[in-house]
């Protein structure tokens, strides 16, 4: 047995190591917390006593040229909930569904998560929806636990004028970052700076009375001035949904610039989209829609590249105007037989080659040219070259490497083959060919300015290269005039306005082969000759219709676009230049060449699609009304099943006058009824239903539209 003495020792020793030990321990936790986890319990204690957040920074508008707002931030509203105030997650989705949707799986996860003190619930939703919400807390019983909900400012991006220039103004998403056009290309002078806040609160997560916090406003983002006028960019939308609908085409598209400045006042391709409700859900049609098309698909050009070709031989010397060319409908070369478009022109000056767009004339022309030269002029015209236009996706076009041009393909370049070319690098090279002999960097964008109106940024024209004289410019001016005033350009033509321009017709290359039954029709104008101030370039794609020359698909369009856009700019007519407007004669029933003696009889031409002998349908339709020295399409093929009993294409009527109502629907042998008056803003039958002829097309006016 253990002495006493011994025992009590052992025992003082036993309980003086334990409390050593608890002593360290308690040493070693206090270090810990107070060294170790020290910045991490301050930033759990504040985050449980406070509550911090963003403030979203209004995203820059875009205006175009008159200020005219295209782009906007408007107000919307975060919902948030604080997870440790809702005790029935199921119970509270269920009330909240009632008003905004949300993704109940994810929801739910949230609200089950009490390590949070507030999660986000959805974004970008309305303030009538927060005020039917907060209705909701008053009404909804206590265990939806609907008091846990709270709001934080959110913003929207909204594009007021809907489809108008679409692609061009782009997307963003949800967190307001661009995704495409130019919300992508200036994502970052858009975008602004977020601002912050912090509030203390107590455990229900409301704001102490007489508590500290801070405020950090957020910065809006600056604002892009577009080139862009609103007004023309609107004539182009509904010249060009007629003209969709009535080609039955796959698409279109519509170029309008200052011949002067190189400025684009209007970018039109359809089919487009509604940026404020794109297809989200189907990536692949949005990634299509969103494409900018006038800038990243090349093309081949066609006719409308004679205007080059002319332009380069006047310039370098090897003809002019009154040069003799005999076209017996083709010529060899390198013994590849290369055909005109059409019949045998004969003898013609080459002014007329360019009216009749004869293509062996102009493999003539690039010949005489040869590689070297013809290519330096190509280079000058910006070809095979980037524009350099502010937006994204850009294509360079295709332009063989002048080491490897045979010349057949020089001779096929001549007139418009062999070649591939963006929309905006064409309308860009014709430019300087009427301009003056100065090619022009486009430009999109104005200015760049802060909120407040200060300009940050100016963009001024800009000349890249001069490939042709003033002279051969002058020169070049009336002979695409004498193109719309006797060649293939006539139904371009405007009243009180000379006209300058050049149809083209295509071929459609699918997975590498030429597609024969498609073509792609295009027009090049420009008004007025004398001092050109607009230029217009229409192309359809792949229209379906018998005849779809471009003459006929696209120069009647451009034709509109440049009437109503000069009458819009004020443009003085030129005295003397008023043509004649007649009615067009019924030509239905007769043989091609009885309806020939007609039309011309009435002071008309004729164009056919070469399939039959009697005539079984036209457009314009009997009735309708056409400039002087404009063509009538006479159509004669019974496989397209094209007579007077074919159901025909409402046009889109909305926001025309009554009286450009009335004309649009007597072009198509439609009937109408008008109720009120002024501008159209209702129709029934909907633009692009298709109809019998003679149905009465019922159309509601209103003064409070017209202008």
């Amino acid at each position: 047995m253990m002495h006493p003495e011994l025992l009590l020792r052992k025992r003082t020793l036993l309980m003086t190591l334990l409390l050593t030990a608890c002593f360290l321990l308690a040493v070693w936790r206090i270090g810990c917390l107070t060294i170790r986890d020290s910045e991490d319990l301050t930033q759990r204690g504040i985050r449980q006593w406070t509550k911090t957040g963003v403030v979203t920074a209004r995203r820059g508008e875009v205006t175009d040229r008159n200020g005219q707002v295209l782009a906007m931030s408007a107000t919307s509203y975060i919902l948030t909930a604080d997870p440790r105030l809702v005790t029935n997650p199921e119970a509270f989705v269920d009330a909240v569904e009632e008003v905004v949707p949300l993704n109940r799986e994810a929801a739910l996860k949230k609200l089950r998560d009490n390590t949070k003190g507030s999660v986000i619930l959805s974004r970008q939703i309305s303030r009538s929806q927060v005020d039917d919400i907060r209705r909701l807390q008053q009404e909804a019983p206590e265990e939806a636990g609907l008091s846990a909900v709270a709001f934080d400012e959110d913003s929207v991006r909204y594009y007021p004028y809907g489809e108008l220039l679409s692609q061009v103004l782009g997307l963003t998403n949800i967190d307001a970052q661009g995704q495409s056009g130019l919300e992508w290309q200036f994502d970052e002078v858009l975008s602004g700076v977020e601002g912050s806040y912090l509030r203390q609160v107590d455990a229900k997560n409301r704001i102490l009375a007489g508590s500290e916090g801070w405020y950090i406003p957020s910065t809006q983002g600056d604002t892009l001035t577009l080139t862009v006028d609103a007004t023309i960019q609107g004539i182009c939308e509904k010249a060009m949904r007629e003209c969709l609908a009535v080609n039955e085409a796959a698409s279109v598209i519509c170029l309008v610039s200052d011949v002067r400045t190189g400025e684009l006042l209007a970018m039109c391709m359809k089919p487009d989209y509604d940026p404020n409700d794109p297809p989200r859900d189907d990536v692949e049609a949005l990634t299509k829609q969103m494409r900018i098309t006038a800038i990243s698909d090349a093309y081949e050009p066609g006719s409308t590249f004679k205007i080059l070709t002319a332009a380069a031989a006047l310039d370098a010397g090897v003809t002019h105007p009154e040069d003799s060319f005999y076209c017996s409908a083709k010529v060899k070369v390198d013994g590849d037989t290369i055909r005109c478009w059409g019949r045998a022109h004969g003898a013609q000056t080459m002014a007329e080659t360019l009216q009749n767009s004869c293509n062996p004339a102009f493999v003539e022309l690039a010949l005489r040219l040869g590689t070297e030269r013809f290519y330096r002029y190509l280079s000058a015209f910006g070809l095979g070259k980037l524009t350099g236009i502010t937006l994204p996706g850009e294509s360079s076009g295709i332009l063989i490497n002048s080491r490897y041009v045979k010349q057949v393909d020089l001779a096929r370049i001549g007139f418009g083959q062999s070649v591939a070319v963006t929309p905006l690098q064409m309308l860009m090279a014709a430019n300087s060919v009427v301009n003056g002999g100065k090619l022009m960097k486009p430009l999109l964008v104005k200015d760049i300015r802060t909120g407040d109106g200060e300009v940050l940024q100016t963009f001024l024209p800009q000349v890249v290269s001069t490939p042709i004289t003033h002279q051969t410019s002058d020169t070049m001016r009336e002979l695409l005039a004498l193109v719309v005033e006797k060649g293939g350009g006539k139904n371009a033509a405007v009243p009180g306005y000379r006209v300058g321009g050049k149809t083209g017709t295509a071929q459609v290359y699918k997975e590498g082969k030429i597609v024969s039954d498609v073509h792609i029709g295009s027009f090049y104008g420009f008004a007025p000759v004398e001092d050109p101030i607009l230029s217009v370039l229409v192309i359809v794609n792949e229209a379906h219709v018998p005849v779809d020359y471009g003459s006929a698909t696209a120069a009647p369009f451009a034709g509109q676009i440049l009437r109503d856009a000069l009458q819009y700019l004020q443009v003085p007519q030129n005295a003397g230049q008023e043509r004649q407007i007649a009615t067009v004669p019924d030509i239905v029933g007769l043989t091609v060449s009885e309806a020939r003696r007609k039309l011309n009889l009435s002071g008309y031409e004729m164009v056919t699609d070469g399939a039959a002998d009697v005539v079984l349908d036209q457009l314009p339709p009997a009735g309708a009304e056409l400039v002087e020295g404009g063509r009538v399409m006479a159509y004669t093929d019974k496989t397209n099943d094209v007579t007077p009993e074919t159901l025909v294409c409402v046009p889109d009527l909305l926001g025309q006058s009554d009286v450009d109502c009335a004309r649009l629907l007597r072009q198509r042998l439609l009937a109408v009824a008008m109720t009120g008056s002024g501008l159209c803003v209702k129709q029934t039958p909907a633009a692009g239903a298709y109809v019998a002829p003679g149905t009465t097309v019922h159309l509601v006016l209103s003064m409070e539209d017209a202008p």
